[in-house]
Formats: C-alpha cells, sequence, structure tokens
C-alpha cells in the first residue's frame, strides 16, 4: 500500500502520479467517506487527460463518458446507489470494464469489487490526521490517500 498525504492545492501533483499508473491499470476504484474528495480526484484526472468542460459526479445517471483528442475514452461511475453486481450487470454497465483504449473511474464500487480482478488502482481517500489532533471531518484539507494496484 502507497500513502500520500496531501492538502487540496496539491491535487494536480496527486493526479499526476495516478495517472503514471493507467499503464498497469484499465479501473481505478475510489473508496472514503462523503466530501473527502473523490469526485474532485477523478476531475483533475480528467482534466490532466485532455477532457475539456464540466465534469460532473455521476451520482444520478451512474455513468459519464468522456473521450479526449487523442481517442481514448474514460468512464466515470458513481455507484452510490447500486446495490449489488447484479443491478450493475442488468444495467450493461460490466461492458465498460476493460474495453481497449479506456479506463474506468469508479466511485463507491464496494458491490461490484468480485469483477474488479485484474488491472485496477484501489484509491483510498479519508481526512487527514495530524500528530496533534485525529482525523478530521469535513472543513480540513489535508487529505490521506493510500492505493494498491491489484
Amino acid at each position: 500500500m502507497n500513502k500520500i498525504i496531501y492538502c487540496l492545492d496539491q491535487l494536480p501533483e496527486v493526479a499526476k502520479k495516478l495517472i503514471a499508473l493507467m499503464p498497469q491499470c484499465a479501473v481505478f476504484t475510489f473508496t472514503g467517506p462523503l466530501g473527502a474528495g473523490k469526485t474532485s480526484l477523478v476531475r483533475e484526472m480528467l482534466r490532466q487527460l485532455g477532457i475539456k468542460g464540466a465534469v460532473a459526479s455521476p451520482t444520478f445517471t451512474y455513468v459519464n463518458r468522456y473521450e479526449n483528442p487523442q481517442g481514448q475514452t474514460f468512464y466515470h461511475f458513481d455507484l452510490y446507489r447500486i446495490v449489488d453486481k447484479q443491478d450493475f450487470i442488468a444495467a450493461g454497465f460490466d461492458e465498460y470494464l476493460y474495453q481497449p483504449n479506456s479506463w474506468v473511474f469508479i466511485e463507491w464500487p464496494e458491490p461490484i469489487m468480485p469483477l474488479l480482478n485484474k488491472n485496477v488502482c484501489h484509491v483510498k481517500i479519508d481526512y487527514a490526521a495530524s500528530p496533534t489532533k485525529p482525523k478530521a471531518k469535513t472543513g480540513d484539507d489535508r487529505r490521506e490517500l493510500e492505493y494498491r494496484i491489484a
């Protein structure tokens, strides 16, 4: 497990580190509490990958599709409202996984973890603790990110 402690103004550097893992990872999962910065990190990654315009959380649509000028495709999922992997499969979303020249970013991936068995970077974001205080809640801009490749 790799760990990064960062402030929100360092988000571009964090995104760059994760983008460097794309040759090994076709899927990136993002877990953490509400408001920890999952969507912000995905938004920054997509910006650096050449996506122009607004990048919104797909909370109500489940998935947003983006394509950059190089013809690469990115699928951004928010599975907060998906109950289990059968819901994901019934919607046909499993067909988006592991497509050529595409990458998948999944927030709240827990219901479909059994489907993610190769080339996955698991990213966990949380509010960071400091030596003098316990983990903060919202309002503190320090974050702790852990990632591992499976």
